[in-house]
């Protein structure tokens, strides 16, 4: 049976906020929670970016039947050591409730550091020495590595007894066949079925055969569809351009300058806009029926409160 979750965006609202509406969202009959990672907005309208890290723990404490996961970028910004220290002290502390998801992350977020950003390839061997790193120390090993990665003889002494999966993110078809081979399962955003069904099949084909699914439905619902769209385009507008460009730009302020050329009606391909409950369990379904375990719904305009109310009445017991 497919289980739905709630988006809990950092680019969007205060920490506070998305504490209040991920209680709501468990009440209304969410069973997830996904959580972004970010430094930075996606655009100056957005306006925030808390530390996921901090929430987690106190979100995973005040609503006690929720699972987790977060997205991650281990590499550049964190230490994998430390993701693996983080991770396993959630884990730890709620037992079987938190996955780590990973991926080789955004310009955007990692060049505070002041290193290089290095290209799709380094990127992508980074983040798989990363993700042995720390699967090496929830193993209890004592850890030395030199490679794009270094480390110097890390031991973590606080482990859960039962370890977190590690999710790998794919928005294209190639690096969700890559990740088949050693993640524990898929996580991929939302597109028209045909484009979907391409990472779903990669990935299978690359090793993923079995492994858990995960979807991130980006969707804005609102009482009419004209101003769904219209939301929708204030707040996500600069979410719907090519990977290659997404993970490039390095300022909210470039990725508003890239917004400035996109028309509302562009936005119908990359965010699901309907103010029809129904409709958004049609596309539900089609999810389903890729094959997909967890559906994470991110009504990406500012009207949460309105969508989980309306959505835990209407779509969620349709689905599940």
């Amino acid at each position: 049976m497919v289980k739905i979750g709630y988006h809990a965006s950092h680019e969007q609202f205060k920490p506070s906020e998305l504490l209040k509406y991920t209680q709501i969202a468990e009440q209304g009959g969410f069973t997830l929670a996904l959580s972004s990672d970010h430094f930075f907005p996606w655009s100056e309208e957005q306006g925030q970016s808390g530390f996921a890290w901090s929430w987690l723990g106190a979100a995973m404490q005040a609503t006690p039947t929720l699972s987790y996961r977060v997205v991650c970028a281990p590499g550049q910004r964190y230490h994998p050591a430390i993701i693996a220290q983080a991770a396993a002290t959630l884990a730890e502390m709620f037992p079987n409730r938190f996955w780590l998801t990973v991926g080789s992350g955004q310009a955007l977020n990692e060049h505070i550091t002041g290193d290089k950003w290095p290209c799709k390839s380094d990127r992508n061997a980074r983040l798989k020495e990363c993700v042995d790193i720390i699967r090496a120390l929830w193993q209890g090993e004592t850890v030395t590595h030199r490679g794009l990665i270094c480390v110097e003889e890390a031991k973590l002494y606080t482990r859960p007894e039962k370890l977190p999966l590690i999710i790998g993110a794919a928005v294209t078809a190639e690096t969700a066949e890559w990740l088949g081979s050693w993640a524990d399962g898929l996580i991929t955003i939302s597109r028209p079925p045909e484009k979907l069904k391409k990472v779903v099949d990669a990935f299978r084909r690359g090793g993923g055969e079995g492994k858990p699914m995960i979807l991130k439905v980006q969707l804005s619902y609102d009482r009419n569809e004209d101003t769904a769209l219209q939301k929708a385009h204030q707040q996500w507008r600069n979410n719907i351009f090519k990977n290659i460009l997404m993970t490039e730009l390095r300022t909210p302020q470039q990725f508003d300058a890239a917004g400035e050329c996109v028309q509302p009606k562009e936005l119908y391909e990359h965010v699901r806009i309907s103010a029809n409950p129904q409709q958004h369990i049609e596309w539900l379904q089609k999810d389903v029926e890729l094959g997909f375990d967890e559906l994470i719904l991110h009504n990406v305009n500012r009207e949460q409160q309105q969508f989980i109310e309306v959505f835990s009445e209407k779509v969620i017991p349709a689905l599940t």
